[in-house]
Parts: structure tokens; sequence; C-alpha cells
């Protein structure tokens, strides 16, 4: 690809996704990762949906609430990440698996760091959820802009460069000269 204003818009591109995916880490580091100054804490739940059942038995309104914010605490990275990744071209499921893939190993990582800090304590259901609501906020936003972006780029002709309108003619060539004895 020709260097020249297409790739300086790239690169702004994704230079304000790398940005905006750093302050969303921070954020969620920040609200996941802070000690909690609690009496007691629920035990660990590794047993896939049982917290999601468990919410369902609030009522609709508290279970509502607890799975959006399940879904909501790192869907942002559904978009985040193929901005940061500046990548136009790009096979929809592709890019749906290495963002799903990411995604669900920062949800781990948040997991397992939880394990150190005070009052914090393990859901295999939040890994669940915030997975998921990495998919459908890639799937709901990405492949939609994408195709904007697409149109966007085919509509606006990057003018060609002046040396490749007209022909140079043959590059010339330096005869060759013997070795001397």
């Amino acid at each position: 690809m020709r260097q020249g204003s297409g790739s300086q818009a790239v690169i702004r591109f994704r230079a304000t996704g790398v940005s905006l995916l750093l302050a969303h880490l921070l954020l969620v580091g920040w609200l996941t990762l802070r000690p909690l100054d609690v009496p007691w804490t629920t035990a660990s739940n590794l047993q896939p949906f049982a917290g999601i059942r468990a919410d369902l038995a609030l009522g609709p309104v508290e279970a509502a609430r607890r799975i959006g914010e399940g879904l909501l605490l790192l869907a942002p990275l559904g978009v985040l990440l193929p901005m940061a990744g500046g990548r136009l071209f790009v096979s929809p499921w592709a890019s749906l698996a290495r963002t799903v893939a990411a995604g669900s190993l920062i949800s781990l990582t948040i997991e397992l760091a939880q394990t150190g800090v005070p009052g914090q304590v393990v859901d295999v259901d939040s890994l669940l959820l915030n997975t998921t609501g990495v998919a459908l906020a890639h799937l709901l936003i990405v492949p939609v802009y994408r195709a904007r972006l697409r149109r966007r780029k085919q509509q606006v002709r990057v003018a060609p460069h002046p040396r490749d309108e007209a022909a140079q003619g043959s590059t010339p060539t330096i005869p060759r000269v013997g070795i001397a004895p």
C-alpha cells in the first residue's frame, strides 16, 4: 500500500482505537480489581450458569440489571479491538473469532487476577457474560461500519501519483564492463 493521505487516515484510526482501548481497559481494571471492604464474601462460582440462574431467581428487574452489567462490562472491546487492528478488508468470521478470543482471554485474565484482590471472587458466569457481550457488540456494529468505510473508500478515489499516469519508457541500462586482467 502506498504511503499517502489514505494511510495517514488509517494510522489516525488505529491510534484512536488503541487509545480508546487502553482507556477502557484501565476503567475495567479499576472497576474489577480494586479491593472491596466487605464484612464477608460469597464463595467462588466455578459452575457454569449457576450465577445466572441465581440472578434469574431474584426477579426480572434485578436479573436484567446483573446480567446486563456482565454483558456490558467488556462489550466495547468488540468494537475497539477491530478498530485498533485497523483492518478494513478482512473476513467477518475471522474478525469475529479473533475479537471473541481476545475478549475471552482478557476476561479470563481479570477473573484470575481477582483471586488476589480482597473482597473479589472468581465467577465463571462473568467470563461467559463478558465474552458474549464482546461477541454481540462485534456482530452488531463492526460489519456495518466496515461496509460503510469500504463504500466511502470506493467513492473517494485518490488521485493517482503523477509518475503513474504516463509511461516513462524503458529503464536505461549500463553496459557491462569486462573484468580487468
